[in-house]
């Protein structure tokens, strides 16, 4: 099938949500994973793209979805602490410096690993890349800096939807509103 095209003739990149077979938001996937689910009908249609947009080949045409279903029900096992992953710290830090509230680019470890610090929620930070590059692997003391934010672990179900609020869509709304617990 042939994928969306942007305006300037390049593939759109864009997110579906993803729905357990009891319409429980899981996560979000990108177009193509999306419609590879509902091809083997792993998962179904609930609401197609606003725009109306649809997929072609040779021998098939697919409404681009926004939302989908699993057929099946799967489990998700419970998990305490929300994983550590780059996307994931700078929605926390919301792309900004740490140090110096500009744009964020690279992540930093406020007490660096060559001195004993943690990759934990709680040592790292977004940061652009000048500070990251000025502070090297020296401490905040040693350079007279502060940090303009405290360092925590994100709390609640919805932080497993990434990029629920960076590529959201009204039709998605209903679902969201079931994970800001």
């Amino acid at each position: 099938m042939n994928a969306s095209r942007g305006t300037e003739g390049g593939p759109v990149r864009r997110h579906v949500l993803l729905l357990n077979a009891s319409y429980e938001p899981l996560t979000t996937v990108p177009l193509r994973r999306a419609v590879l689910l509902v091809l083997r009908e792993k998962a179904e249609v609930v609401h197609g793209d606003s725009t109306g947009a649809v997929l072609r080949s040779t021998t098939a045409s697919l409404s681009v979805p926004s939302v989908i279903r699993l057929r099946r029900y799967i489990r998700v096992p419970y998990r305490r602490r929300v994983p550590l992953t780059r996307v994931a710290l700078m929605r926390r830090d919301n792309y900004h410096c740490a140090y110096c509230d500009r744009r964020a680019e690279t992540i930093d470890h406020v007490i660096p690993r060559s001195r004993g610090g943690q990759h934990v929620w709680e040592n790292v930070v977004a940061a652009c890349r000048s500070c990251n590059h000025r502070k090297a692997d020296r401490l905040l003391d040693e350079l007279g800096w502060k940090l303009n934010v405290t360092p925590t672990v994100p709390q609640g179900v919805h932080w497993r939807l990434i990029n629920g609020e960076n590529h959201g869509d009204p039709l998605w709304a209903p679902y969201m509103a079931r994970v800001r617990v």
